[in-house]
């Protein structure tokens, strides 16, 4: 493959992604042990949008944005072993090399954020941060694997792992809350799911989702949730929500439960604020049920290799609702901001 001399990539600047610059820059070639990959597809979290927006911490100025992308080997570096030029391959988000616990300098080396991300058509890969994905899924649905896909993987299988029979309550529809869904059901267990949307509702449904609760309709939605389980509670609730939610998850949860923390989307919160009371933690509740409250932070590459095996295994397809060209990446992003989206939303990069 002939390879360009120069690449088109966005970068970001302080008066949000409205105004992500799109520029020529020259092509990197890979320094020892990284790879060249041309990226295929990449897709938005939640992350880059807050990284655009100049309000995420360990934001680097004039970024690459974008953690998440799929693509092809295209050139090794010197002394690369074990891959070859064509593989398909995702990156693990933290570039630098880590066993899955989070450190200051794994967090630091966020694609998109600490340092340049994936809205660009080619990028240099460090091989440790390499992960083969399925050969069930197409670019634009492996793009969604590295952040959305693995932090529900590592909420529900990487401390007390979810087995058939147990329950899952996931909050909202989008990218981790779908996957969590999809990965439940193939795991046999029940999955219960609220949105503010009965049509996102009947979605959830069709992708073996067992109760759905529109929390517009029901507020105490946790409530509802006990009666579902018969007064248990769930043993998993994959919390998105942050502080407009934590109280009620706490609620819902089962004695020696988990609350997974993963997300701050209800009503804008941006963090846990450190008093307590109103919607913060309910100590008194965590302490009487012994809840496991466990912040999820991505996952490690190992366990990125085990959920790619669990997703070829059960053949399962990432919801993907759109998909813009490169161009349209600012349009990418306003629907994102828009939450109208179910699963995940995809840049399609590669124009052959």
């Amino acid at each position: 493959m002939a390879l360009p001399e120069t690449i088109r990539e966005f970068r970001t600047s302080h008066d949000g992604y409205r105004h992500l610059k799109l520029r020529d820059a020259p092509l990197e070639k890979p320094s020892a042990n990284e790879v060249l990959i041309k990226i295929h597809s990449v897709s938005l979290n939640y992350k880059d949008l807050i990284v655009t927006n100049s309000t995420y911490k360990g934001w680097k100025d004039d970024v690459v944005p974008v953690s998440d992308a799929a693509g092809e080997i295209v050139l090794l570096g010197a002394g690369v072993v074990g891959w070859t030029v064509g593989e398909r391959v995702c990156a693990q988000i933290a570039v630098v090399e880590h066993n899955g616990d989070i450190t200051p300098e794994s967090t630091a080396s966020a694609l998109g954020a600490g340092v340049d991300g994936v809205l660009r058509e080619y990028a240099c890969v460090p091989v440790h941060a390499l992960v083969r994905f399925p050969e069930n899924l197409s670019y634009d649905e492996a793009s969604t694997l590295p952040c959305a896909a693995l932090t529900a993987y590592n909420a529900l299988f990487g401390l007390k792992a979810l087995k058939k029979g147990d329950s899952v309550l996931l909050l909202g529809t989008g990218g981790v809350s779908i996957f969590g869904l999809q990965l439940a059901v193939a795991a046999g267990a029940t999955a219960i799911i609220t949105s503010s949307s009965d049509e996102k509702l009947e979605l959830a449904k069709r992708l073996g989702a067992k109760h759905t609760i529109n929390y517009n309709k029901t507020e105490s939605w946790d409530e509802e949730v006990l009666k579902i389980t018969n007064g248990r509670g769930v043993d998993h609730v994959v919390e998105v929500g942050g502080t407009g939610t934590i109280a009620k998850s706490a609620n819902a949860v089962r004695y020696s439960g988990c609350l997974d923390l993963i997300g701050f989307v209800a009503k804008g919160e941006h963090q846990i604020p450190s008093s307590l009371g109103g919607h913060q933690i309910p100590l008194g509740v965590a302490i009487l049920k012994a809840l496991v409250i466990r912040g999820i932070m991505l996952g490690s590459v190992t366990q990125f290799e085990a959920m790619n095996r669990f997703i070829a295994e059960h053949d399962i397809h990432p919801v993907v609702d759109k998909v813009f060209t490169f161009e349209e990446a600012v349009d990418a992003f306003a629907y994102l901001e828009s939450q109208k989206h179910v699963g995940k939303l995809v840049i399609r990069l590669a124009r052959d």
